[in-house]
């Protein structure tokens, strides 16, 4: 998960904690480039804001992960920008923020409903 904001993504790990999912958090898309480079073959979701410190925005982020994991899902958040068409691949998800849990799990049981494609050995 990145979130650059601390209570957010507390409040966003614990969703995600209650939905079942082990949660490695960061603030920044530089600190996620390097997690996922560590343990890229063990994530299943990605799940991270679009207005993030670094070099890449959740977008390009999205982009990237799936271009490079695509086993791993994505969902997007933001209270600011929505993509604009063809932004965000079509496997990934977009949530608005403020979000509810309620709204977080229907759509976190959505992706873990889907078949997903194995991890690269």
């Amino acid at each position: 998960m990145v979130e650059g904001n601390v209570l957010v993504r507390m409040d966003a790990r614990d969703i995600l904690a209650e939905a079942g999912f082990r949660v490695l958090d960061v603030a920044t898309a530089d600190m996620d480039v390097d997690v996922l480079w560590r343990h890229g073959h063990e994530l299943t979701l990605l799940f991270t804001e679009v207005g993030l410190q670094g070099a890449l925005d959740g977008f390009a982020l999205a982009r990237r992960v799936i271009s490079d994991h695509p086993h791993v899902s994505v969902v997007v958040a933001s209270g600011h920008e929505r993509p604009a068409p063809g932004e965000l691949p079509d496997t990934a998800c977009f949530i608005e923020k403020p979000f509810s849990a309620g709204i977080s799990h229907e759509h976190l049981q959505r992706i873990m409903a889907e078949e997903r494609k194995p991890a690269p050995p």
